[in-house]
């Protein structure tokens, strides 16, 4: 992402207040929502942890080239979710933010042959300098479908006050695939475009394959790149390569 230094008025803790608030709403209902009369289990409980070349987000690296370091954990019960996730960050220009933090929660429902899914997803900034303002919410809504041996879906993010001080809408729209071509391998590709009132639009593309180690462990290679490079370095092509695991 690119920092941006316009200063604003409202600051970190109306994006922490009204993001923990959607988050809590939607995981009190994941905790509580009426289950089948026969299902009588609990929520799912799932870890994460995950070391790669860089952390890229839409196109745009979050450790300016540097190793990443991440964990997180997922809660789902019924057709709810909810999770946390953490992991490092360096921005050019920027020596004290040092962590990201996300917190999100939504709904899977299924229907019309689609697998739906509507959510908040909340982002905060650790060690983030005064008047920065880089914490955000996001309402997402996405979709996917099978088609023959390939999985096609779409997705759409927006805020109302975007990363950064400047008081600015954003939307991202993506368009992705994905195919397992032989056992444990998965080829994946996505194209998304964000849009930013203030012009910081650009568009994305990545293009990778994943293979499945073991049950709780997967390697992911991939390309990264967008049509600004202008933005600065963190926009350039990369390849990026990780290892996850979950358990």
């Amino acid at each position: 992402m690119t920092k941006r230094n316009t200063p604003k008025a409202s600051g970190a803790n109306d994006a922490l207040f009204g993001g923990a608030c959607l988050v809590a709403i939607i995981a009190l209902g994941l905790c509580s929502s009426p289950a089948q009369a026969e299902d009588r289990t609990g929520p799912d409980v799932a870890f994460n942890a995950a070391v790669a070349s860089d952390y890229v987000f839409r196109g745009v690296s979050q450790t300016e080239g540097d190793l990443a370091l991440s964990a997180g954990v997922d809660v789902t019960h019924g057709l709810f979710y909810a999770g946390a996730w953490a992991g490092n960050v360096a921005f050019a220009g920027d020596a004290e933010t040092d962590a990201e933090i996300d917190l999100y929660a939504g709904v899977r429902p299924e229907f019309a042959g689609f697998n739906w899914n509507f959510g908040v997803v909340s982002y905060f900034y650790a060690g983030q300098s005064d008047g920065a303002d880089y914490d955000y919410v996001e309402l997402k809504a996405a979709t996917s479908r099978a088609v023959g041996p390939a999985t096609l879906g779409a997705a759409i993010y927006y805020s109302p006050d975007f990363f950064g001080a400047s008081e600015d809408e954003a939307t991202y729209a993506e368009i992705n695939a994905a195919v397992s071509p032989a056992d444990r391998w998965t080829l994946s590709a996505a194209v998304g475009r964000q849009w930013v009132s203030s012009d910081f639009d650009y568009t994305a593309w990545n293009l990778g394959a994943a293979y499945q180690l073991t049950d709780h462990l997967a390697l992911d290679v991939r390309y990264f790149d967008t049509d600004e490079h202008g933005f600065g370095s963190a926009y350039d092509s990369r390849a990026v390569a990780s290892l996850k695991a979950i358990f």
